[in-house]
């Protein structure tokens, strides 16, 4: 059986990439694929409940980074790597990139301590692709005061950590061009949603 391909989404918080990961699961079926859309952290029921702590509760940076690979090594056992060997396409928002821009560039967590987390809970496995809106703190902090919504605690960060995240994905994009394609999230719906879908199937069909 064909491998499944792991696609997945990242950001800022604001830049919209929620908007469009229902959008690109749907684009994948009417092509006859089995998509298994998730998130991290969570995607399972152990990583539902660590998310509610990582969202809410306030802990230290190491902590908060052996959680966020404690719940994606449970999400790679019970969701990611069956539906990839079942020939399924994942489509997940957040991965480990998210955990190098917030944990890594957002609080300071030192790179040798991600690589040796990544490495161990995945170094198997990385994405096939990877989405990255990028977006302005400002523009993004707009969209996030316009939420109706309670805000759990990164949304409420100071836009100078933002502005680390946002630095920091862009560097884990200069080290990784063949695997992260970058969109400019600045722009209208349908102009992102055509850029999606012909970035997947140049880089993924």
């Amino acid at each position: 059986m064909k491998p499944g391909k792991f696609i997945t989404f990242e950001g800022i918080d604001g830049a919209g990439k929620s908007s469009h990961i229902a959008g690109i699961a749907g684009f994948l079926r009417a092509r006859g694929l089995t998509v298994v859309p998730t998130r991290e952290p969570g995607g399972t029921p152990l990583g539902e409940k660590l998310r509610e702590w990582l969202l809410r509760e306030t802990m230290h940076l190491e902590t908060e980074a052996l959680l966020m690979f404690a719940a994606r090594r449970e999400h790679l056992a019970q969701v990611i790597e069956p539906a990839l060997a079942r020939g399924e396409w994942v489509v997940c928002d957040r991965f480990s990139d998210a955990t190098y821009a917030y944990q890594g560039g957002g609080r300071g967590l030192d790179k040798t301590r991600f690589a040796q987390l990544e490495q161990w809970v995945h170094g198997h496995l990385q994405p096939d692709l990877t989405l990255l809106f990028d977006l302005s703190p400002e523009v993004a902090g707009r969209r996030i005061a316009a939420q109706t919504r309670a805000l759990d605690r990164f949304e409420q960060e100071r836009a100078d950590f933002h502005r680390r995240v946002r630095l920091a994905y862009l560097e884990r994009a200069a080290e990784a061009p063949q695997r992260i394609a970058v969109i400019d999230a600045d722009q209208p719906l349908e102009h992102i949603k055509r850029l999606l879908e012909t970035t997947v199937v140049t880089r993924c069909l």
